[in-house]
């Protein structure tokens, strides 16, 4: 029995011509291997998964009933020790507004202009269910009417329709594809590459699936084909040392991610393939722990160094990328005003989305301020929604794509554009 490295098989069905024109679901004209043309707008999605307490991430601090309702360790101070920092063209111009104390990061790249907040967004589903709630953003709907009536995630949506080919469109750097990404056919689940992209099973396993899906002339032998190029895609990108060892990634001078693996890992990953220029659109990563009952204070300033240094030293690794990416962060609810007896905060409804990217116009806040007031709170108890999470996201990808379709999101139009992006950039 002859046994063949997934390269030079792929090589000879490539000359056999078996690798050319198949369809399922989508896929047709499959190219293997061919360099991207135009170098495409990168998404960025970073999940804060648990719910994240937009009022602690950044407090309306002089508000009196912020005050009134929370104790001050779960509040950010306007001054004394440990004040948040101080963020001009705040949402409410009474209001003076304040980022957490441990997000130096996120305060200089509010203030160099490419962060933007939109505080008091979300999901205008009142449910508090984790799940429900997470389904319900990642297949991008407002409510469980559509979540049952839809299917596919709301990135696979704004990704299809393009040729598929051996590059990787969209990566999850968790362990699963999650539901943005759920009916994309390219898309790949990579946590890691500093053990490169082994194929599971081994060589043998994967020449012999390679001589199975190549005599396959339909759409399962088109899908296998492609499943198992993209990771050899990825895999030959990798720099190695002459004696074929990986080498470890380095970041760009200045680029400190800080020490926190949690993000500070999958965030190295991001950069490491965008700079491969396999052909990446969109990439997804999750960062948990927010789910924050009890002991909230303890337990959210590790988060935002976590996700504040992470962020500021992403975005100093992708300095010739800037113009190309566009980072959002999501978070499937935010948290009760009120403060617990266990000095923490229950499941709510409005949190905080950002937008970061070197076309944003940043240093700003956009969208309304509901207020605090007993009679503006939902149901009496929450920060209300004034801004739809799915209103950024449709803004995002038209800017990203002006042609894009429209209806990406069942049920929903985008009302007048907030206006986050510079005209005549691609973000």
């Amino acid at each position: 029995m002859i046994h063949l490295s997934r390269r030079s098989l792929l090589k000879g069905i490539a000359a056999a011509g078996t690798a050319g024109a198949f369809a399922m679901n989508g896929l047709s004209n499959l190219v293997f291997a061919a360099e991207p043309a135009v170098k495409a707008p990168i998404l960025v999605v970073i999940h804060l998964r648990g719910g994240c307490d937009g009022l602690q991430f950044i407090s309306p601090a002089s508000d009196p009933d912020f005050i009134a309702a929370r104790a001050s360790d779960l509040r950010v101070a306007a001054d004394g020790q440990g004040a948040g920092f101080a963020l001009v063209n705040g949402p409410a111009p009474h209001i003076d507004f304040r980022l957490h104390a441990s997000a130096s990061g996120l305060a200089e790249l509010y203030k160099g202009g490419s962060l933007a907040f939109i505080h008091a967004a979300g999901l205008t589903d009142s449910t508090r269910s984790h799940f429900v709630a997470t389904d319900m953003i990642e297949r991008g709907v407002g409510s469980e009417a559509d979540l049952l009536r839809t299917d596919n995630g709301w990135l696979a949506r704004a990704l299809e329709g393009g040729a598929a080919t051996a590059q990787a469109q969209a990566v999850s750097t968790s362990g699963t594809v999650p539901g943005d990404l759920a009916g994309l056919a390219n898309a790949l689940v990579i946590p890691g590459l500093k053990d490169g992209l082994p194929f599971i099973g081994g060589s043998a396993v994967s020449t012999a699936l390679w001589q199975m899906y190549s005599a396959d002339a339909g759409p399962l032998g088109a899908a296998g084909r492609l499943a198992l190029q993209l990771p050899e895609t990825v895999d030959e990108k990798i720099p190695r040392d002459p004696q074929g060892r990986i080498l470890a990634y380095a970041p760009e001078k200045g680029a400190d991610y800080g020490p926190a693996a949690e993000l500070a890992q999958p965030l190295k990953t991001v950069a490491q393939l965008i700079k491969m220029d396999i052909g990446l659109q969109a990439i997804t990563v999750d960062f948990g722990g927010f789910d924050t009952h009890e002991g909230q204070a303890g337990r959210f300033r590790p988060l935002m160094e976590k996700l504040s240094g992470g962020l500021a030293g992403f975005w100093n690794d992708m300095a010739a990328y800037h113009d190309r990416i566009t980072v959002v962060t999501v978070t499937e609810f935010g948290r009760r005003l009120r403060s617990n007896n266990s000095n923490g905060t229950d499941h709510g409804r409005a949190s905080v989305m950002m937008v970061l990217g070197g076309g944003v116009l940043g240093g700003r806040f956009y969208g309304s301020w509901p207020g605090l007031h007993a009679e503006e709170l939902e149901e009496g108890v929450d920060l209300a929604v004034a801004t739809d999470y799915r209103r950024v996201l449709t803004e995002i990808l038209q800017h990203r794509q002006p042609a894009a379709k429209t209806a990406l999101f069942p049920n929903y139009t985008l009302p007048r554009p907030h206006g986050y992006f510079r005209q005549g950039l691609i973000a």
